[in-house]
């Protein structure tokens, strides 16, 4: 269990620092069809390592997965990129963040009935979804029609992706598993190309970044890239029984987010200032507290 653990907690500090350069860089809401295409492109380079493996095609049904898995994931990225579009990326995050590891956990029990969660790992489960879930929370939000339902088909739509991540790495070897996955999704998002608006965006208007953004944006993206191959790395090596708990460790990501925040907050003011009250302190420690007896209970 620690090795995976271990692994699905450093994908997580990964996230948190690719968030944060995100919040560095962005300004404005995201343009969904834009995010979705690179995000989804940039796994093209997955093939550099093509020449380093024994490269074998898997068996009907396992493409069968590979095809379900990339478009999955591709249609995941742009509900969840046309939720933030409309709606403050923290609720948006939160949300999918505590939805995810209950759809994963039905999901596990509808596909793998007999390995359910239970005794101490289901108390660490909801523990750490509460904590993720507590530490991420902001003032009173009305909550839409509109915004319900984009949090509900993300969330569902990237539970299924954990799904059928897991059901390709239980039949093809890691890094196979993952040149197929990630050039399937490069592949499906060119159809995206259709739009000739986003044609447009891509190919004719010219970047307005200066040097010092696009050194930081290229760190975001990097991290951000880590950070899904961590994750996926964990998901191959984690038993099916738990894999809802790797989803519900996300509450760690914030707080490696709130513990940069602070850090620059205080220490680097011009490059970076939040203002951060002692009562949002308090319910940090105490969702820190929760997360941290989840973890207790798991190891």
């Amino acid at each position: 269990m620690i090795s995976w653990l271990f692994i699905i907690i450093a994908a997580y500090f990964f996230f948190s620092l690719a968030f944060f350069a995100d919040k560095l860089v962005l300004s404005g809401p995201p343009n969904p069809k834009l995010y979705t295409f690179y995000v989804s492109f940039l796994g093209v380079t997955a093939l550099l390592v093509i020449p380093f493996l024994k490269f074998t095609l898997p068996g009907p049904l396992t493409l069968l997965y590979i095809g379900l898995e990339v478009v999955i994931y591709v249609a995941g990225l742009y509900v969840m990129f046309l939720a933030l579009s409309k709606f403050e990326v923290s609720r948006v995050m939160t949300a999918i963040g505590a939805l995810q590891p209950i759809l994963i956990l039905v999901f596990t029990l509808i596909f793998w009935s007999q390995n359910a969660l239970s005794g101490s790992n289901l108390i660490a489960f909801f523990l750490l979804v509460a904590g993720g879930i507590l530490i991420s929370m902001g003032e009173k939000f009305k909550i839409t029609k509109q915004y319900a339902l984009l949090i509900l088909l993300a969330s569902l739509l990237f539970s299924l992706d954990y799904i059928f991540s897991k059901l390709i790495f239980l039949n093809v070897p890691f890094l196979q598993a993952m040149v197929w996955m990630r050039v399937g999704a490069a592949l499906v998002s060119l159809f995206l190309l259709f739009d000739r608006k986003l044609r447009k965006d891509i190919f004719t208007k010219k970047p307005s970044m200066g040097k010092k953004t696009g050194l930081i944006f290229l760190f975001g993206q990097s991290a951000g890239g880590t950070a899904g191959f961590l994750q996926s790395l964990a998901i191959s090596m984690v038993p099916i029984s738990y894999l809802a708990i790797t989803s519900s460790l996300r509450g760690i990501q914030y707080i490696f987010l709130f513990i940069i925040t602070l850090f620059f907050s205080w220490f680097f003011p011009k490059f970076f200032k939040e203002n951060i009250s002692g009562k949002v302190i308090l319910q940090k420690a105490v969702s820190i507290v929760l997360i941290v007896i989840g973890l207790a209970l798991l190891v």
